[in-house]
């Protein structure tokens, strides 16, 4: 890939970044309630599912979700359910103090694990997502370069830049503490609440 050509896709990345997402929205959540510390673990797990979904989508599996639609809905009712289940525990998450959840040290290593998780299925649980790399990636293709070394230039960039975002959004959601402490309930109960809603809208989406 020429260096013109990367710049183009930097900046298409960037461009897809700041799109408002699900993954951007728990990267908020997570670090109003936690930390950027520990936010940065919902980070990390995001922008792993982000690559598998480019590694998929360079291996072809995009355009079979694209061409089937028994694949399609499949997926799509899985990424569904798992966003609403998200938001109906976000719903029901008692108000936590944000000292008390970083002194946990106890629980810590089994919380960064879940944060992991959180944020990794939340990536993949979206196959519109899936369709729109395999959509998406083939203007930037190297014709002739390795499927690695693809991967590794336009599935690193865009995971780069995707951390790096997401990084700062839970930054700046941190300095939300203060407020988070008295008004916790409604801040989770407005976070599931917009879960739901992603996921009852990934219900209603169609391959197109």
């Amino acid at each position: 890939m020429s260096l013109e050509l990367w710049i183009v896709y930097l900046a298409a990345a960037v461009g897809l970044s700041l799109t408002p997402g699900p993954n951007g929205l728990l990267a908020l959540t997570h670090g109003a309630r936690f930390g950027a510390a520990r936010a940065s673990f919902t980070v990390l797990g995001g922008v792993t599912g982000f690559l598998v979904l480019i590694a998929a989508s360079l291996a072809g599996l995009g355009a079979l979700l694209a061409a089937s639609e028994q694949a399609f809905t499949v997926a799509k009712w899985l990424g569904a359910a798992y966003l609403v289940w998200l938001g109906i525990r976000l719903w029901n998450a008692p108000p936590t103090p944000v000292d008390a959840a970083r002194e946990a040290a106890d629980h810590a290593d089994r919380r960064r694990s879940r944060l992991f998780a959180q944020g990794f299925l939340v990536a993949v649980s979206n196959p519109k997502a899936l369709i729109f790399f395999a959509a998406f990636l083939p203007q930037f293709m190297m014709p002739h370069a390795s499927y690695w070394m693809q991967l590794a230039v336009l599935g690193g960039t865009f995971v780069v830049v995707e951390f790096l975002y997401e990084l700062m959004v839970a930054g700046f959601a941190q300095r939300l503490a203060p407020w988070l402490a008295r008004h916790g309930r409604w801040f989770n109960r407005v976070t599931g609440c917009t879960f739901v809603g992603i996921g009852a809208l990934l219900a209603t989406a169609r391959r197109g």
